[in-house]
């Protein structure tokens, strides 16, 4: 176990870390116009971090000790379904819809 010494420096060290990066973007370009291609490239960013978040989850889970489970896999299918056709939201009910129906479906057999 880490010691609380140790844990509350590096805890402190890497929020002051995160605030000077977001501080950095925001107070040099802050009163600013961003550039065009600039604001195009940011709309992504919030569209990679979600994926980014999911995948290693789906491909491979801590629950199955890092083997591919056919009930992830099928429900980031559906999420990634409903998320193309009718948005985030539809998305995560898809998703969590999906898995709970084939953990039970699979279960059961």
């Amino acid at each position: 176990m880490i010691e609380p010494s140790a844990f509350w420096t590096v805890t402190i060290l890497l929020g002051a870390g995160t605030f000077l990066i977001r501080f950095s973007f925001l107070g040099f370009f802050g009163r600013r116009q961003l550039p065009a291609w600039l604001l195009l490239h940011l709309k992504y960013v919030a569209v990679a971090v979600f994926p980014a978040l999911v995948t290693p989850l789906v491909l491979w889970p801590q629950a199955t000790e890092g083997a591919l489970d056919p009930a992830r896999l099928v429900a980031a299918a559906a999420a990634i379904v409903a998320g193309m056709r009718h948005g985030i939201i539809a998305a995560i009910v898809a998703g969590m819809g999906t898995l709970y129906l084939a953990q039970f479906l699979l279960s059961a057999i």
